[in-house]
């Protein structure tokens, strides 16, 4: 079976990209090849459905702009296509006197990257989250909520529409090269293509080395553990709710979200995963286990985070530790009030120095593209980074 461009992972970032691309060019043959037996199964599928405003990242990087931008198209389009989002805002408080100096950094640098941000007495905050506890907050006014596995499955419909093919059942095995064109061997046979483009999402550094490239950064799997309110206490969470980021840990901490089916989820922690699909805390794929411990990028950030990694170990394994994190934000809330919900695994690329990539990372090859890093706000920005994506394969293809 031959095509003009696969496209390795039916993810949110790989449908988008294959919807982008069937938009800008109708004549191409595209498939998108994806190992599961349906779409967005993963990341896309196990978050958190925030739709985010990109306040937290450096002015100028690619995550500050593709979220900004992508808030803006990623509403357009569910309003277009008729998927239920809401754009209730969210909360950045500030529960001590010595966050202050933080919280203004913080604010300073939503300013900077041009969004609609006020910042607000801890009396404002509770006309907004009344069961919320601060001495002063940052509103973000463009944060909304979304269920994101809904929006893959427009992107999958309207990148079919145009003639393009999904395979799924397609786990990508090995790539080599015939007159210039990727032969790309998997478990739903063999697809040839003059380009290939790399969205592997959780396994994306791997796919990038089975097509001859040698990725700056590896992959290393963290798990976000949640916990959910029980139905008769969700009115205690209006919209969303977050703490002022640790500038010491690179998490953004356990914080509360209003679902777009009416659930309040509060979590993640962010703890290894001792597989990249490690969904809980029992499983465990040795082969993935040994390629991180051997990794000595993953022992220079052990080393350097050492106190806050201990911290998010023995929150996920003791609940009233996990209740007292969520108590600094809605004192109300208590342990019972909470029940455990599905977990997910954020797939964060990671350098030899041990220094987490914070920042979208696309890198170009021989007549391909490959997507090493692009987790949180990946989903929010994922028309976005489809764009980009289909900007450089035009430059590429001829």
């Amino acid at each position: 079976m031959k095509f003009d461009c696969a496209i390795a992972g039916g993810g949110i970032v790989g449908l988008a990209t294959a919807m982008r691309l069937t938009e800008r060019r109708p004549d191409l043959k595209v498939v998108v090849l994806e190992k599961e037996s349906d779409v967005a199964l993963h990341q896309t599928g196990r978050n958190s459905g925030v739709i985010h405003s990109g306040i937290y990242y450096k002015p100028g990087s690619f995550k500050a702009k593709f979220a900004r931008e992508g808030n803006a198209s990623m509403r357009r389009f569910c309003a277009e296509h008729g998927i239920t989002h809401q754009v209730g805002g969210k909360l950045v408080v500030a529960t001590r006197e010595d966050q202050l100096p933080g919280l203004e950094n913080l604010y300073r640098r939503g300013i900077e990257n041009q969004l609609d941000v006020r910042l607000i007495s801890g009396e404002e905050a509770r006309e907004i989250e009344p069961h919320v506890q601060c001495i002063r907050a940052i509103h973000v006014r463009s944060t909304g909520i979304v269920n994101f596995r809904q929006v893959s499955l427009k992107y999958v419909e309207l990148f079919q529409n145009r003639g393009g093919t999904l395979q799924t059942g397609a786990r990508v095995q090995k790539i080599s090269r015939n007159n210039g064109s990727h032969v790309i061997d998997t478990t739903a046979g063999e697809f040839e293509s003059r380009f290939f483009i790399n969205c592997g999402g959780l396994h994306c550094d791997r796919i990038a080395t089975l097509a001859g490239e040698k990725p700056a950064a590896k992959i290393v799997p963290f798990r976000g553990e949640y916990y959910e309110l029980v139905p008769e206490k969700r009115d205690l969470v209006r919209t969303l709710v977050y703490p002022l980021p640790n500038p010491r840990f690179p998490f953004l901490g356990v914080h509360f979200t209003k679902m777009i089916d009416g659930s309040v989820h509060a979590g993640p922690n962010a703890v290894l995963a001792f597989s990249r699909e490690g969904y809980n805390k029992t499983d465990v794929i040795w082969p993935d286990l040994r390629e991180t411990l051997g990794y000595r990028g993953f022992w220079k950030l052990a080393r350097r985070h050492f106190r806050d990694g201990a911290m998010e170990i023995y929150r996920s394994f003791r609940k009233r530790a996990f209740v007292r994190s969520l108590q600094e934000l809605v004192p109300e809330v208590q342990d019972d009030d909470l029940v455990p919900a599905a977990a997910g695994v954020r797939a964060q690329a990671l350098t030899p120095a041990g220094q987490l990539v914070d920042d979208f990372m696309i890198e170009n090859g021989p007549n391909s593209i490959h997507v090493v890093n692009a987790p949180s706000p990946g989903a929010t920005a994922s028309l976005e980074i489809g764009t980009e994506i289909a900007r450089r394969f035009e430059m590429a293809f001829a």
